[in-house]
């Protein structure tokens, strides 16, 4: 028997004083009702209602039963209305997990946006440039660069920028401005922690890669902007990277003629049938600051 309707029908039968009037209130037949109330009885081993031919009549049990009935419902009534509330408001912690110069250039500055929006939201985060097993680890959500397959991950693409070159006009105005990719080989390039191949896209539309060298290799992101800014060397990364220094000028980006695809920026979290509400928000801002940011 399903006990909740089962207190539901004798709430009703209580409160409309018969079974005609409460199947009125609930959609069910009289004979419905009466059969629930019967196997009610049944299952308690006691009587709830004293009838006769005029009226019916809760019982000394049945009203005991009926106050204690009306408690439950109003708790389980309670109980949907705040669960309905959580799932429509974002709330609650989120553990993310994302790169150190994506966190720094892309999400930092904007996260008083993100506070403004979703006041219930509180965010844990961690930065790295390593490998992470999202599930293992226990992160609700990661960003990472490059392609990933783990069939325990839904993935959401954010951006996919060009891989861009550049270099500051301070270094620029001094050792003037490469053409084509060759002559990099006289420049000062400084290389990433992804090593000295970069990648260029030749007049035939062939991918091809080009080893340079220079005096620095930097294998943090932020420290290598820093370093490009400066006016140290010229430095290849994805454009989301450089985006904020490219809109200020702080750099210029060289060789457009020449650039590739960058790698994808990704959102991975655990493939769920219902992503929480407080995830979804999250996701979404992601998608938004690296589209439009």
């Amino acid at each position: 028997m399903d006990r909740f309707l089962a207190l539901t029908v004798f709430a009703r039968v209580v409160e409309q004083g018969g079974f005609t009037a409460a199947a009125g209130k609930l959609g069910l037949s009289p004979s419905a009702v009466t059969k629930t109330i019967a196997r009610l009885e049944d299952e308690l081993g006691t009587q709830l209602f004293t009838r006769t031919t005029r009226r019916l009549r809760a019982t000394d049990s049945g009203q005991d039963f009926y106050e204690r009935c009306v408690r439950i419902l109003a708790e389980l009534e309670d109980a949907e209305a705040e669960l309905t509330r959580g799932a429509a408001m974002p709330r609650g912690r989120i553990r993310a997990v994302m790169p150190f110069s994506f966190g720094r250039v892309t999400l930092m500055p904007e996260l008083p946006a993100f506070f403004t929006r979703h006041p219930e939201i509180s965010l844990d985060l961690h930065f790295s440039d390593g490998p992470v097993d999202l599930i293992a680890e226990g992160y609700d959500l990661a960003v990472r660069t490059g392609q990933v397959s783990d069939s325990r991950l839904t993935t959401r693409l954010l951006t996919r920028g060009t891989q861009v070159t550049v270099a500051a006009p301070r270094y620029l105005d001094s050792h003037g401005e490469p053409q084509v990719p060759e002559e990099l080989r006289g420049h000062n390039c400084l290389i990433s922690r992804f090593g000295p191949e970069w990648g260029y896209r030749g007049a035939d539309g062939r991918p091809f890669t080009l080893r340079v060298r220079g005096n620095a290799v930097i294998n943090s992101g932020d420290a290598l902007r820093e370093a490009v800014v400066a006016g140290t060397g010229i430095a290849q990364g994805t454009y989301w990277l450089y985006r904020k220094d490219l809109e200020r000028g702080d750099v210029r980006a060289i060789l457009t003629a020449f650039e590739l695809d960058g790698a994808p920026v990704s959102v991975l979290y655990p493939a769920q049938r219902h992503v929480p509400a407080k995830l979804r928000a999250l996701i979404d801002f992601l998608v938004q600051i690296t589209r439009h940011g």
